[in-house]
């Protein structure tokens, strides 16, 4: 006679460790997140009304509730499956349909079919650069992004909604912003590093320069912000590209230090 106790015994345990999951969620980063979600949600609002300059506003703070839910929780030692799946679902709202929505109401709605499939491509691609880095995660050196991020695309179109306010959309423009919709929304799937910023450290001591050229960029930035918002997105999103051009491709994965440091 064949006794199955192991069979029994595995599905017992797999049972023990699913009750003893935690079940509950870390509250001040989620409501970060669904800060995040609010901000996307309502510049949805603003832009069915005209406001566009309001609704760029919006998705503006979402992307500051963005970098705050994850340095909370990182801070916090917070971090959870549960927390990464919800931001995501956020960025898509905030960083995907948000801003396609207002680019297709402030200039691509005039130009017919091809200009609303550029809108619903940012919006897929969007969608798909979230779900990569969500697979990759933990897996690819935490110093760049693979792919433009989907707040810096969403910022390169509210900032050229923010420059063109009161400006006369001639067709050759609207033909540009419906150009630079594609570009932005293939940059995102693209294979381009972007630097991530994630190993600058603000606690670390700085020659008293850093400060003083700091303070001048947001004096500069406060004055002409519209141009200077354009400019940062813009010349973000073109640094994957030129970086390629200048040091070649190279592979996205951890180095072998950071690999043996996170998995030990």
């Amino acid at each position: 006679m064949i006794r199955r106790h192991g069979k029994g015994l595995r599905r017992r345990r797999w049972h023990d460790l699913r009750e003893r999951r935690p079940r509950g969620i870390f509250l001040l980063p989620s409501l970060l997140t669904t800060g995040n979600l609010f901000c996307g949600f309502f510049a949805l609002l603003l832009t069915v009304e005209n406001r566009y300059t309001e609704a760029a506003l919006a998705i503006f703070v979402a992307m500051i509730m963005d970098i705050l839910d994850g340095r909370v929780a990182r801070l916090m030692k917070a971090t959870s499956q549960f927390g990464l799946e919800f931001d995501s679902l956020a960025d898509v709202v905030s960083f995907c349909v948000a801003p396609a929505f207002l680019i297709y109401s402030f200039a691509l709605s005039v130009l017919g079919r091809p200009a609303w499939f550029g809108a619903f491509l940012f919006v897929i691609c969007g969608a798909l650069r979230l779900a990569r880095f969500n697979v990759h995660t933990g897996t690819v050196d935490r110093r760049f992004f693979v792919g433009l991020p989907t707040p810096a695309a969403a910022g390169l179109v509210v900032s050229t909604v923010i420059v063109l306010k009161g400006v006369e959309l001639v067709p050759w423009l609207l033909l540009t912003i419906a150009v630079g919709t594609y570009v932005a929304a293939l940059l995102m799937v693209s294979t381009f590093r972007y630097w991530s910023f994630k190993e600058f450290d603000f606690a670390r001591r700085r020659p008293l320069w850093t400060l003083l050229v700091m303070v001048l960029s947001v004096m500069i930035v406060a004055t002409r912000h519209e141009v200077f918002l354009f400019l940062i997105f813009g010349g973000y999103a073109v640094s994957g590209p030129l970086r390629r051009l200048i040091v070649g491709r190279t592979p996205a994965a951890l180095p072998a230090d950071q690999v043996a440091k996170e998995h030990p």
